[in-house]
This record gives structure tokens, C-alpha cells and sequence, in this order.
């Protein structure tokens, strides 16, 4: 008789090594391909006046001591300790510190600095795409200048291509993302470390003394040249934000044991190359490679840059989804492109701004030179919003004392305070790109919170308290019919109006009546006992809650069908989804401006119908209008 034997599960190693390898691909591929730029970007300043070989060093000293303060000890070390429930991000951040605040005005004002750093980001994740592939594709003029009328062509194939591939998912190529990147960081560090061996005093801006003494002789221009600085360690806050994906452990592992020598060993062999070779300056990524390998090169780095913008992106349709269940933005398609990942999610109306914001800025600044300027404000930004709320976080939620608090990140306020202000004095150049898109997505979000909730005080103003329906409904002659129906509701104390309206003109109340109301809660995840919780008011008449946290997708009549479990008589074959419809009209005395009420019924328009965001079978929906003014 023979027995069969499970296969057995993956040892930890392995299933670590794949979260490491996993990280490559998802988590650096910004950060990662940043030597394409940020070297070339500082250099700029430095060059007019004839370039030195102590203001090489000077730049190489500041790039570095900005990846080891910002990456490696503000996100790495700490702000990856401050997770919602194995969560980041700016806005799992926000919400973490908004549970630990003590008053609603302090909440309130959380949430703005969670809503402008979300802005910043989404701001950051239209220019990443259009810079990291112009600098990729740039490489085939350092090979040959015949090709440089090519550039803007390919570059703008790639990108529609990217944003058309993106209703596919990234679960086909996903596997390949992290060789890719390994690949990607083994040739950086090998040509650096070639140049470096030719030239070791490079090695002398391991230590702070250049960058310092180049800020005390440049002064002015030195301040300027921290905007380019900051194009190193743009992508530091994907290590935090994607940290539920693979975990705090391989990210750290990653980052501090190849990622970040690999980019140190590349930043100083081209510095080494530019310090024997000024004319290098213009392009020392490329001109640090061999030629023979400068082909091949272009290509790795083209896939790198296009996999560092599906990263991006990704990010983007992730903080997007967020966006929408913490009722920031209003009601979106998400689509899941895989059936493994939860957090592999695509969204339509998200994806075709991004391609359009993208291309626009392409064919605008026509190279990743004049792109430079427009890029850092938005992640400085960011960096500045992230850096409040992990202040609140520490002082509240890990019990710091004021005096760690303010000397821990008061100092990394100083460095996020300077890059941004450095990156301020580039907006005529094109810093005003990403901090007007960013406003602009701030601006919505507040719109649409603001538009909302004069919505609801409205509604509620206007709505039958439910104990009063109640009371009155055994004395009325109201027909009680066979089935089930369902009341989505936003208050659960106050009847809902689209009752009040099948009453009206139907004139009957079924068997069993649920009111439901969906509560988005400041987690994650709900839990399978959060998710669902009833309770009977009447005779045959239930209320009840579904919780979703800001990561989960909603589809309501698969949580409904959990009430089974809790002995309701609920079967969705019967059952029937009884919404309302508003029609939004100006108050006699509007409570907002015409410009934000414009906007508001703009976005109300374009959202998608309650039925398919919580994906509510069509045939089963019954509509009744509402007229509101506000």
C-alpha cells in the first residue's frame, strides 16, 4: 500500500532569497536608476566656471551622505519601523498618526499634511516615468550622434507602450523584474569599480570633509546644487511604501548590503572618470561604460528605467485605490491583474492621466537634462509630509520623549527642509510642473472630502431618524411583500431616503429588510470579525456594518453572505439592492465656492455607480433619485 507524501514546503531561506530578489524588481527600480541622472544633473552647476577636481569630490560627498541620512537613517532604520499592521506608505502613515492624535482639530490637520504628501507622490509619479526612460534612451547618442533625432521617437513608443501593457498586469514579467534589476546593479558596480581602481582618491569623499568644504566655497551655488543632489535618493519612499509587499527585514538586507554599494560604486567611478576626463561631464553614466558594452548597456537600462516606472506606476494605482476607500477621491474602477497579489491592482481613469501627464512632459522638455529641473520638488515634498506625521507617530505611538523627538527629526527636518528649499528655487525652470500637479490632486481630494460631507450633513438634515420609522411601523398598513432587501445607507441611526422613496410610490416593505452601512476603516485589512456584524431591530428588519480597510477591495454581497454564519436569512438569489441616485443642484445659499462646486458635480459625474464599485450584480439593483442641494 503505498502512502502519498505532501510536497514539502519551501524552506525559510529560500522563500527569504525570493522576497530579496522580489524587492529588486518592485522596490528599487527608482532609486536604482538614478545614476542615469543625478551625477549629470549636479555637474551642470559646477561646470561654467571650469570644472575641479575638489568640487567633483565635493558633489560625491553630498550624494553620499544624502543616501546615508535619508535613505539608509530616516527611512530604512526608522521610518520603516512605524507600519499600519505591516502597511506603509504616506497615507498608512497618516492614519496611524491620526489614531494616536488627541484632538479632531490635530486630526484634521494630519490628514491635510497626509493629503499634500499623497498629492506630491502622485505629482512625483507622472515625471519618474518621463525622465528615467528620456535618460535611458539618451544613451544611444553617446554611441552615436546620428541617433540622437531617434531619442524622443522611442522614447515616446516605449511609454505608450508601458501605459497600454499596464491592463495586463505585471504578474507575466513580475518573475523577471528582480534578475533584471540584480543584473542591473552588478554592471553599475563593476564600472564604477573599474574607474575607481584607476583612480582610488575618489574614495576621499567617503567622508563629509569635501562636501562641506564645497558648500563653504560655493555658498550660493552650492544651495542651488542640493536640488540636484536630491535626484539620488528620489524612490526612498517606495522602500517604506511597498515594505507590506516583501517585508521590513529583505528590504533592509537589500538596501544596505547591494543595493546602496552598488550606487556608491557607480556615483564615484563616474566621478573618477569626470576628474580625469572633464569633457565626461556630459553624460557620465554612459562614457563611464566601455564602448563595446555601450549598446548592451542602453538596452539593460532602458528595461531597468521601464521597470522602474511600472514601480511607480503600480504605486500610483495602489495610493489611488487608498485614495478611494478613505474617501479622499472619488469612486474609481480597480481592476486586480492578478489572482495571487492582492495589491497588483489596475485603475482605468488613473492610468490614461498618467499617460497623458507623461507624454505631455516628454515632448515639453524633450530631454532628461531639462527634465532635471522639474524634478525633486514633488519628492522633497514628500519627503518633508512623511517626515511630520513619523514625528507624531514616534513621540505618541512608541512613547519617545520631546527632546529624542525634536533632536532625531528635527535634524532630518533641517536635510528635508534644505533639499526642498533648494528645489523651490527651480520652479520658473520647471519645478512648478510637479507642485501644480500635485495642488491640483491636493485640491480635488479636498474637494470632494468637503463636497461630501455637506452631502451628508444634508441628507441627514433632511432623513427620518430610524427610531422613528421603527416606532411607527407596527401602526402602519404598509404591505409586507416575500424576499429581501437591502438598504445601503451612510448613517445607520437615520432611514435611508431611497426607502422612504420605494414606500412612497410602491407603497410595500419586504419580509426582510437589511441596512447596511460600509465603514472604510484606518487599517489595512479588516479581519473576518470586523468585517461583518448585524444585529436585529425589528421583526425581520436587521442593521448592519461591513468594514473595509484601505487595502481591500469591496464586494458587498460576498461579505453580505458571511451573515449566513451568523444565522441570517440571507440568500442572494433573493435579494435585492435598493440604492439612491443623487442629483446635486446649487443651494439658495451655497455652501461652496462655484469653482469647488464645478469641480465637485465634475468628479460626482465621473464616478463610477455604487453597483460596480462594490460589485453588486446589475440585474438585482433597483435606482431612486435624490435631489440635493448644497
Amino acid at each position: 500500500m503505498s502512502a502519498t507524501v505532501a510536497d514539502p514546503a519551501p524552506p525559510i531561506e529560500q522563500l527569504k532569497f525570493a522576497a530579496v530578489v522580489g524587492a529588486l524588481g518592485i522596490v528599487y527600480g527608482d532609486i536604482g536608476t538614478s545614476p542615469l541622472y543625478a551625477l549629470q544633473a549636479c555637474l551642470g552647476y559646477v561646470t561654467k566656471g571650469g570644472l575641479k577636481p575638489e568640487d567633483v569630490l565635493g558633489l560625491l560627498s553630498l550624494i553620499f551622505w544624502a543616501l546615508i541620512i535619508t535613505v539608509t537613517l530616516k527611512y530604512v532604520t526608522f521610518v520603516m519601523r512605524a507600519d499600519n499592521n505591516g502597511e506603509g506608505g504616506i497615507l498608512a502613515l497618516m492614519t496611524l498618526a491620526q489614531r494616536v492624535a488627541r484632538t479632531e482639530r490635530t486630526r484634521y490637520a494630519l490628514m491635510i499634511v497626509g493629503i499634500v504628501g499623497a498629492g506630491l507622490f502622485l505629482g512625483d509619479g507622472v515625471i519618474t516615468p518621463a525622465i528615467s526612460v528620456l535618460s535611458a534612451v539618451e544613451g544611444l547618442g553617446v554611441a552615436s550622434p546620428d541617433f540622437n533625432r531617434f531619442v524622443l521617437p522611442i522614447s515616446v513608443a516605449i511609454i505608450i507602450a508601458l501605459f497600454i501593457g499596464q491592463r495586463y498586469g505585471t504578474g507575466a514579467v513580475g518573475t523577471l523584474f528582480g534578475p533584471i534589476m540584480a543584473l542591473w546593479f552588478v554592471a553599475i558596480a563593476g564600472f564604477g569599480l573599474y574607474r575607481i581602481i584607476l583612480n582610488p582618491h575618489v574614495l576621499l569623499a567617503l567622508v563629509p570633509g569635501p562636501g562641506i568644504r564645497f558648500i563653504v566655497r560655493h555658498d550660493e551655488l552650492a544651495f542651488v546644487a542640493l536640488g540636484a543632489v536630491v535626484l539620488a535618493v528620489t524612490g526612498a519612499e517606495a522602500l517604506y511604501a511597498d515594505m507590506s509587499h516583501f517585508g521590513r527585514k529583505p528590504i533592509r538586507m537589500t538596501w544596505r548590503f547591494f543595493v546602496l554599494p552598488a550606487l556608491v560604486l557607480n556615483y564615484f567611478g563616474q566621478g573618477a572618470l569626470v576628474i580625469s576626463n572633464p569633457q565626461a561631464a556630459d553624460n557620465p553614466f554612459y562614457l563611464l561604460v566601455p564602448h563595446t558594452f555601450l549598446l548592451p548597456m542602453v538596452l539593460l537600462a532602458t528595461i531597468a528605467t521601464v521597470i522602474a516606472s511600472q514601480a511607480v506606476i503600480s504605486g500610483a494605482f495602489t495610493l489611488g485605490s487608498q485614495c478611494v476607500q478613505l474617501g479622499l477621491l472619488p469612486r474609481m474602477e480597480i481592476r486586480h491583474t492578478s489572482v495571487t497579489e492582492e495589491g497588483q491592482v489596475y485603475v482605468p481613469q488613473m492610468n490614461a492621466a498618467l499617460a497623458i501627464g507623461v507624454l505631455i512632459l516628454v515632448l515639453g522638455f524633450r530631454s532628461s537634462n531639462a527634465l532635471a529641473s522639474a524634478y525633486g520638488i514633488a519628492v522633497t515634498g514628500t519627503f518633508l509630509c512623511t517626515n511630520i506625521l513619523a514625528a507624531i507617530v514616534f513621540h505618541r505611538h512608541f512613547n519617545w520623549s520631546r527632546t529624542r523627538t525634536g533632536l532625531v527629526w528635527g535634524a532630518f527636518f533641517l536635510v528635508d527642509a534644505a533639499f526642498f528649499g533648494a528645489n523651490i528655487l527651480k520652479i520658473v525652470e520647471g519645478g512648478w510642473v510637479p507642485l501644480a500637479i500635485g495642488l491640483s490632486i491636493v485640491t480635488l481630494m479636498t474637494t470632494w472630502r468637503r463636497g461630501r460631507s455637506l452631502l451628508f450633513a444634508r441628507w441627514q438634515q433632511d432623513s427620518l431618524p430610524l427610531a422613528s420609522f421603527l416606532t411607527r411601523l407596527p401602526q402602519s398598513r404598509i404591505v409586507r411583500v416575500p424576499g429581501i432587501a437591502v438598504f445601503l445607507t451612510g448613517n445607520p441611526e437615520y432611514t435611508p431616503a431611497s426607502l422612504l422613496h420605494n414606500l412612497k410610490h410602491n407603497k410595500v416593505l419586504h419580509e426582510t429588510v437589511f441596512f447596511v452601512t460600509v465603514r472604510n476603516l484606518d487599517v489595512p485589512t479588516a479581519s473576518a470579525a470586523e468585517r461583518v456584524h448585524a444585529e436585529e431591530l425589528a421583526p425581520g428588519i436587521y442593521r448592519v456594518g461591513v468594514s473595509y480597510g484601505f487595502m481591500d477591495v469591496p464586494n458587498l454581497p460576498r461579505s453580505l453572505e458571511l451573515l449566513r454564519d451568523q444565522g441570517m436569512p440571507f440568500n442572494p438569489m433573493q435579494t435585492s439592492y435598493f440604492l439612491g441616485r443623487e442629483t446635486i443642484v446649487p443651494a439658495t445659499v451655497p455652501k461652496l465656492g462655484f469653482i469647488r462646486r464645478s469641480i465637485f458635480l465634475f468628479m460626482l459625474r465621473n464616478a463610477i455607480s455604487a453597483t460596480e464599485f462594490f460589485q453588486i450584480p446589475s440585474d438585482r439593483v433597483v435606482e431612486l433619485g435624490v435631489r440635493v442641494a448644497i
